[in-house]
């Protein structure tokens, strides 16, 4: 008996310090009320002040919510990779993208963007997807982002294979219309079929433009490369007027003036943002499934995520990372900070 009620003891007090007592933001957020950290909405807690191993492994370390009503952003995981043609693995990318989500702090000192001072942001878990059941998978996908855009709440996504972007775009095209595409990637992801199926991960726009889900004409597909099986495997996307960016016509210089051009071409209607992290080198970034050499740096992503600031933002993810082909974790990392990134250009979210 003494035992018992001195492992009750140890239990309470351990409550009193958890992740969601005195030491982080509460993990129901409610907008208006003071935060420890200065801010009437949720923030990420300093290193100064928590070490940042402490508590639940959440996005950005911020509190965790089973929904995403009454925010005006949220971080959501996909964990599925049933859709992959070559090294499977982005099941698990949800999971170590918030583990190194703990690096990036509160403000974006580059441009000057506090995110958290503008939004009310939490991570709302993952989507229990079917890993044995594609089309399963995709349904349940699209019921539960059709629930995130009903709230109002802009989702950013943690992947997962690019096969996710098909569903989330039919539940985001069902609130906003056709939506335009800021889309980085090794590639353009429109094949038709292979081994007889017509969804996986190398399929989703061509889904998306059967079912015109896309503005196509406000389609930007940027850091494209690699071999093909096809002549000019660029065609179909040409022939829907997308704008096509290869890698090659990226190497060694700024995108800057490249995202004027894409900011013109998307206007003021709504825009989703789809980042597939083998968009970049795997010199930057190893740990994806389908690696393509003389890609894009993190710079260069920047330059890109950063110049979409000012769009009617409606959405981003961040697919493809498989961490255990890059066992130092900064696949993850990269992907965490591009997902930070995309949080920091959404509308709303002012500059100090």
């Amino acid at each position: 008996m003494r035992l018992l009620l001195a492992a009750r003891r140890l239990l309470a007090s351990a409550a009193a310090t958890s992740c969601h007592g005195p030491c982080l933001p509460p993990a129901a957020p409610c907008r208006g009320t003071p935060r420890r950290w200065g801010s009437t909405f949720n923030v990420p807690p300093s290193a100064e002040f928590v070490a940042r191993p402490v508590g639940v492994c959440s996005m950005l370390r911020l509190p965790v919510q089973a929904s995403a009503e009454g925010l005006d952003a949220a971080f959501v995981g996909v964990p599925l990779d049933t859709g992959t043609s070559n090294r499977p693995g982005a099941r698990f990318g949800p999971r170590h993208i918030r583990a190194e989500s703990a690096m990036v702090r509160r403000y974006n000192a580059s441009t000057g963007a506090a995110p958290f001072d503008s939004l009310l942001v939490a991570d709302i878990g993952d989507v229990n997807v079917n890993l044995y059941n594609l089309p399963a998978s995709c349904r349940l996908i699209r019921e539960s982002y059709q629930k995130i855009v009903a709230s109002g709440c802009v989702p950013l996504t943690l992947g997962g294979d690019h096969t996710i972007t098909y569903p989330i775009l039919q539940a985001v095209a069902e609130k906003h219309g056709p939506v335009g595409l800021v889309h980085v990637d090794a590639h353009t992801d429109t094949g038709d079929r292979a081994l007889g199926e017509k969804i996986y991960h190398g399929t989703p726009f061509r889904r998306c433009v059967d079912e015109g889900l896309l503005d196509c004409s406000r389609v930007a597909q940027i850091g494209i490369r690699g071999s093909s099986y096809a002549p000019d495997p660029y065609k179909y996307c040409r022939d829907q007027g997308f704008r096509v960016v290869l890698a090659q016509d990226c190497w060694l210089k700024s995108l800057v003036p490249l995202m004027a051009e894409v900011r013109q071409q998307m206007g003021d209607k709504p825009v989703y943002i789809s980042f597939d992290i083998d968009g970049l080198d795997p010199a930057y970034a190893p740990g994806t499934g389908t690696p393509e050499i003389a890609g894009l740096t993190p710079a260069q992503a920047l330059e890109i995520i950063r110049g979409c600031k000012g769009l009617n933002i409606v959405g981003c993810d961040l697919v493809e990372v498989a961490p255990m082909y890059d066992v130092s974790g900064n696949t993850a990392l990269l992907g965490a900070n591009l997902l930070f990134e995309m949080l920091c250009v959404l509308p709303r979210v002012k500059t100090m």
